[in-house]
């Protein structure tokens, strides 16, 4: 392995016994995992503070709201048609409704 690349992820499927070669890693116990703790916690603040962040989408000012709507099959097949994507686009055409309705 060079120095640029990375290490190889392991898979979904690696099993235990795939990656503890040699035995030799201890399973904790349940009174060791009860006092494990967010290493916000855990860690002094600027130890914490200097730890990469995660990433990550950022927060919207205005998130969306989930909302559970039935729609005519034809409509929702007719978005899907248009491949990936389909519920922003769906989105943007009922805002542009929503806008026609506020100014009218």
């Amino acid at each position: 392995m060079t120095g640029t690349s990375k290490p190889e992820r392991p898979s979904l499927l690696t099993s235990e016994e795939d990656w503890d070669i040699d035995g030799e890693i201890p399973h904790l116990t349940d009174e060791e995992l009860a006092q494990l703790r967010p290493a916000r916690e855990a860690l002094p603040p600027e130890v914490y503070a200097a730890l990469p962040s995660r990433g990550g989408r950022p927060r919207a000012e205005r998130p969306k709201q989930l909302v559970s709507l039935r729609l005519d099959p034809d409509v929702v097949e007719t978005f899907k048609a248009t491949g990936p994507g389909w519920q922003t686009r769906m989105n943007e055409v009922l805002a542009e409704a929503a806008r026609k309705l506020r100014a009218a």
